[in-house]
């Protein structure tokens, strides 16, 4: 009874936190573990329950969708697709090592490029035009990312759309639901098949992160635009500690 509480409560938090910043699943992993799961059997699992709160959050976040000037959603979600598919697959054929390596390395790039973005890009366009090309090149990095491993795609999600231009919170964080749970849910198909999945916690923590994702969603805009960056930015800075301690603090 008590893991069951322990997986409804790392579920709901993170929905939430998926709705507003990403890393949800550094929530829902741990706790698989913990209670007695597999580290690849976790990973698909954490997946496969987080990705129908990321729709609820899509649904809250609706009245924001008239803020996407120049870029093409159906692009977007097929690029997503498509490399969310590459992704799974390769955790199914390769060692976790290498990801959890570059990781923090990812996580601290992304944290930066979001807190400093605008200037950033501005600087950066001065130089290179980073268009719509250059956003769907790095989404597709990011949803192979996604599909692998997943965590902090949020925040790299939400960096690369401040470096393409795009000021409005609410709509960042609409895009990034529909687009991280897009590239899941195909990622759950293969972990499905691949006989990845233990069901009976992936449903106990599914309706916790629906609840979690669609309440979460509701509250973040609620919350000033500057008050959600700022929870973002310290989001991202406490999840790339922790996995630069995760993969390199046996060596300090």
């Amino acid at each position: 009874m008590l893991h069951i509480i322990l997986l409804l409560i790392a579920a709901f938090f993170a929905g939430a936190l998926n709705s507003v910043a990403g890393g949800g699943s550094f929530l829902t992993f741990p706790a698989l573990v913990f209670v007695g799961l597999p580290a690849v059997i976790a990973n698909a699992t954490s997946t496969v329950a987080l990705f129908p709160g990321s729709f609820a959050s899509v649904y809250s976040y609706r009245r924001s969708w008239g803020h996407l000037e120049g870029i093409s959603l159906r692009a977007m979600l097929i690029i997503s697709v498509v490399g969310g598919m590459v992704g799974a697959a390769l955790l199914l054929v390769t060692p976790e090592n290498t990801f959890v390596a570059i990781t923090p390395w990812l996580l601290l790039f992304a944290t930066l490029m979001f807190a400093f973005g605008k200037r950033l890009g501005a600087a950066i366009k001065r130089h290179f035009h980073f268009g719509f090309a250059a956003l769907s090149i790095s989404q597709l990095i990011i949803a192979i990312y996604g599909g692998y491993f997943g965590g902090g795609i949020g925040i790299l999600m939400l960096a690369a759309f401040a470096v393409f231009g795009m000021t409005q919170i609410n709509a960042m964080n609409g895009l990034k639901s529909l687009l991280s749970g897009s590239l899941n849910a195909v990622a759950v198909v293969v972990f499905v098949t691949a006989g990845k999945v233990y069901w009976r916690e992936a449903l106990i923590m599914m309706l916790a992160a629906i609840a979690g994702g669609y309440f979460g969603a509701l509250f973040a805009q609620k919350l000033p635009g500057q008050a959600v960056r700022i929870f973002v930015i310290c989001t991202g800075a406490v999840m790339t500690v922790y996995f630069f301690w995760h993969a390199y603090g046996w060596a300090l």
